[in-house]
């Protein structure tokens, strides 16, 4: 759509979804990971209470923004329509994010209370001069792609503090959603939903969503993607069906297989809704938190976007492990969620769940403190217990974590980790008896003699065959041992 048929100064069209703005080209940044923002449909059963195409702003507009800056942002758009229910909002809310990729100039990214928003330098220079240019775009195209949309208006903060009091209404609007979700297991229904928003930006992802997985972007539950299929069966939610279930602890079907090969183009053919190493589910761009596996310790860590948190204890903040696995890929190791997965009965069962986790950002952990399982809230560390591997290894063995001693998956009884306590059995008897007579010790140069992991193994001690009268036998087992030195001392008569 052109600048003259509705007088923006701005393409309107599809082909710029997945766009992105660089800092480089950017005129100002609005929400992301350093100001409140966020975004959210309310629906008006009073048509009268909904001004049609009005656009209130509140706070400073582009032209008393200084270039270069970020500012906190708040959309929120009151919606009427007589085939409008208020199990519609999530699903008008998460469009949002759809429309508004289509404006040249402006990428929009995420959703809810993470929204991430940048304005080029080349929309400004083309004319772009208010936000509610932004907003009467955005309305115009949520008429036109959803007709049940009768009536719309838009509110739009870029005041700071007035932001930050929204938010907080906002979120016990979102709270309130994601309760009514919890109910539903996935052996309750017959059917799942595909989600394709985000494959502008990650084409092969392939966004399943169960009523024991939340999507990704963790805007839409089942319910939200159930009465989106209903009301645009032509848009991006659609029915999968589940077919026959083949592992039922992983989470894995036949029709969500096959959705998986068409949905991917390919790329995949087969998926586990609640596994997190083997099988995983896609990640597209928009998951709001992003596990990764930590092999030294045969755990699971999480941090969610917009954490404080800089790094991890695998030394890696959440932009980086986000880029490992996000464009729609299926990456043993790291995996992205939404929030509302930690609250879900299936969560990553097929690799333990609660007992696989061994690291949490302290923020996202306080945030969902609730889904912890009581028995683990203490056992799991976050920064501020431990920052690198080590730390986390000795905090893990204080509070004797399941990972330490083996894994059992609650929902079987089946042991899936073997653990890595040291056990040690020394076994030395030696006497060392060269030519010219015996030293009282013999100290081995560090790195000379080296620990082994799991099964078993024979230490190269630099010493021959003819010094030693008698055997030295050293077991390891599950171990995982560094040894600075080895001192043997002869054998007192």
């Amino acid at each position: 759509m052109a600048e003259g048929e509705e007088g923006f100064p701005f393409d309107l069209n599809p082909m710029y979804e997945g766009e992105r703005v660089r800092r480089a080209g950017m005129y100002v940044e609005l929400g992301g990971q350093t100001k409140p923002g966020f975004e959210l449909v309310i629906f008006e059963p009073d048509p009268a209470k909904v001004r049609d195409n009005e656009v209130t702003l509140i706070g400073p507009d582009l032209p008393e923004m200084e270039e270069g800056g970020t500012y906190a942002y708040g959309m929120i758009y009151k919606v009427y329509g007589k085939l409008i229910e208020k199990d519609l909002e999530a699903v008008i809310e998460r469009r949002n994010h759809e429309y508004q990729s289509y404006i040249q100039g402006y990428m929009h990214l995420n959703q809810r209370a993470e929204i991430w928003v940048r304005i080029s330098k080349d929309a400004v220079k083309k004319g772009l001069k208010s936000l509610k240019q932004i907003a009467k775009a955005t309305i115009m195209l949520f008429k036109s792609e959803l007709p049940f949309i009768e009536k719309m208006e838009a509110l739009y903060i870029t005041d700071e503090a007035e932001v930050v009091k929204q938010l907080e209404m906002a979120k016990k609007i979102y709270e309130a959603r994601d309760l009514k979700a919890r109910g539903l297991h996935d052996e309750d229904v017959d059917e799942f939903y595909q989600c394709t928003l985000c494959q502008s930006f990650a084409p092969t992802n392939v966004c399943v969503v169960s009523p024991d997985r939340v999507a990704l972007c963790g805007a839409m539950s089942w319910f939200d993607s159930r009465a989106a299929a209903r009301v645009d069966p032509e848009g991006p939610n659609a029915p999968i069906p589940k077919g026959e279930c083949i592992d039922p602890i992983g989470g894995e079907y036949t029709g969500v297989n096959e959705a998986a090969v068409r949905l991917s183009g390919g790329e995949y053919d087969s998926i586990k809704l609640h596994s997190f190493l083997e099988k995983p589910h896609t990640s597209c761009g928009c998951f709001e938190v992003a596990g990764f596996y930590i092999p030294e310790v045969d755990g699971i860590g999480w941090i969610h976007r917009g954490s404080k948190v800089s790094e991890t204890p695998i030394g890696l903040p959440f932009s980086t492990i986000a880029g490992s696995v996000g464009g729609g890929k299926q990456v043993r190791g790291f995996l992205g969620i939404g929030i509302q997965y930690f609250y879900s009965s299936k969560f990553i069962q097929y690799d333990g769940g609660w007992r696989r986790v061994v690291w949490m950002a302290s923020d996202l952990k306080e945030r969902v403190k609730d889904a912890i399982p009581d028995e683990m809230r203490e056992k799991i560390a976050t920064e501020k217990e431990a920052a690198d591997l080590e730390s986390l290894r000795e905090f893990l063995l204080r509070v004797d974590h399941p990972v330490v001693k083996g894994v059992i998956r609650e929902v079987d009884g089946k042991k899936i980790t073997e653990g890595w306590a040291a056990e040690v059995e020394v076994e030395a008897e030696a006497v060392i008896a060269p030519p010219g007579g015996p030293p009282e010790e013999v100290e081995l140069p560090p790195g000379e003699a080296r620990g082994a992991g799991a099964g078993g193994a024979e230490l190269p001690l630099p010493i021959s065959d003819t010094d030693i009268a008698a055997p030295i036998k050293i077991t390891l087992k599950n171990a995982d041992i560094n040894i600075g030195r080895v001192i043997l001392r002869r054998k007192k008569e």
